[in-house]
């Protein structure tokens, strides 16, 4: 089953659900501002999406408002933690199939292709 990780209020994360079942794809949802992913999660989904800068969404209201300081962890850990404090920095969704391949955000085309739904 295809998992979903994002915010409840996004409309991204509710189009990608949308297409989901609109086109049969077994999914679930996980808020990952109420349930927060495991440190080894984070490293995980780092690893297969280039790296911590491209999993942090720097357009968004809450990125432009941390301090200066914040906006640039020195390790592994300070990206942790701020993606722990501040899991909506993450882009989304964030998909994980049951093949462990995990890849970000949404667009028709592009769920097309990752799930070989249609032309």
């Amino acid at each position: 089953m295809t998992t979903l990780y994002g915010l409840k209020n996004c409309d991204t994360c509710r189009k990608a659900m949308k297409w989901l079942d609109r086109f049969g794809v077994a999914h679930a949802f996980v808020d990952y501002r109420e349930a927060r992913q495991a440190p080894e999660t984070l490293l995980a989904w780092r690893d297969q999406l280039g790296g911590w800068e491209a999993m942090v969404n720097k357009s968004s209201t809450t990125w432009r408002t941390l301090p200066d300081a914040r906006k640039s962890p020195g390790s592994d850990a300070e990206w942790k933690l701020l993606l722990k404090e501040y899991p909506q920095l993450i882009r989304r969704p964030v998909v994980v199939t049951d093949d462990g391949v995990v890849t970000q955000g949404f667009s028709d085309n592009g769920f097309k292709k990752r799930f070989g739904v249609g032309a």
